[in-house]
């Protein structure tokens, strides 16, 4: 038995170097690491540059609260990512916002909502935490608390997005339905699934000892105007306790907030479950809460200890996260789902 274990852990690293991991992850992969430290770990395949930005950070002795904030910005200014930052997809009237938080070792947290013309929410998130009495600064607020302290206001819809929002005007549907808008523009780029990613969200334990998360994203392709989902919220897409762990989330930030899951993981990680195991017990409230909306959406859940054990578990196959260590610094890891067909 052992023997076969190795062979399918062999199999499954060495899939892992040439790209095929999306074949891999109709089986719970084992991902227990103990003693992992520093170690910084984020949703899908672009968090392994993001990853790469935190570790020079964290290879210095640097704080994990640094090593977050540095990690995010990477997917921030990539104008190819249609998910998070400058290259967002705009909401449904053609304009792009964008939602951010950040959370350290001592419970101090910082979030910024529906945030027009600045690149960089995640920093702006920091500021707030840093510098004010408050947790959340939403809209026109945000944008004015973001010039006031130096950041530089600028247009962020891309010609790539405004071409996509421009299709997808063609045939808009504006009903009260979850996800119409984007089913009718393409069902492939559903909220979620691997073409529409919707955030990073990414958690480090540094060399100290301590953990910390960030979380930015440019919210749902086409959303209503003022839409907020799971990403700026502390407790739902992301949450850290140092006594305990932290945990992150991406997809439809809707079914995200209905159970807090972020909070949820690491409060199911305080009562002795794994973090695969909080993640997956975290998912099977949002199928047990909305089973019609669950089986056409993707929601995923990742999560660190403080041991260094990390884990994930999504809704859907596709859903997929990279870690970083003294050991691999590009390790990309299918994550295990809910639904197998």
């Amino acid at each position: 038995m052992s023997s076969r274990r190795q062979f399918i852990r062999q199999g499954i690293i060495g899939a892992t170097a040439i790209g095929t991991v999306e074949t891999l992850s109709s089986f719970s992969i084992p991902q227990k690491r103990s003693g992992m430290k520093p170690i910084v770990i984020s949703t899908w395949d672009f968090g392994i540059a993001a990853n790469q930005a935190a570790w020079e950070v964290l290879k210095k002795g640097g704080k994990a609260i640094d090593a977050v904030e540095q990690g995010v910005r990477v997917p921030e200014a990539d104008l190819k990512n249609m998910t998070v930052g400058k290259g967002g997809y705009p909401d449904r009237d053609g304009i792009v916002t964008l939602d951010a938080c950040i959370m350290d070792s001592e419970g101090n947290c910082g979030s910024v909502a529906a945030l027009e013309h600045i690149a960089h929410p995640i920093s702006v998130a920091r500021l707030v935490m840093d510098k004010t009495p408050h947790v959340m600064l939403a809209g026109d607020g945000a944008l004015q608390f973001a010039l006031e302290n130096g950041f530089e206001k600028e247009d962020l819809l891309t010609p790539e997005g405004e071409k996509a929002w421009k299709e997808w005007l063609k045939e808009k549907k504006y009903k009260p339905v979850m996800n119409i808008e984007n089913k009718s523009f393409a069902v492939e780029r559903l909220p979620g699934n691997q073409y529409n990613h919707d955030t990073i969200g990414m958690l480090a334990l540094d060399a100290q000892g301590n953990l910390s998360g960030a979380c930015t994203t440019s919210g749902m392709a086409f959303k209503m105007h003022g839409r907020v989902g799971d990403s700026p919220i502390i407790g739902a897409g992301l949450y850290v306790d140092n006594e305990v762990g932290g945990a992150t989330s991406t997809g439809v930030g809707e079914e995200v907030i209905r159970t807090v899951g972020s909070f949820l993981v690491v409060e199911l990680m305080r009562q002795g479950y794994s973090p695969e195991d909080a993640c997956k017990e975290a998912v099977k409230r949002i199928v047990k809460k909305k089973p019609n909306i669950a089986k056409d959406i993707q929601v995923g859940f990742l999560a660190l200890n403080k041991k260094g054990e990390y884990g994930s578990y999504a809704l859907q196959k596709g859903f997929s996260y990279a870690v970083c260590h003294n050991e691999k610094q590009d390790l990309l890891i299918p994550g295990s789902y809910y639904y197998k067909a």
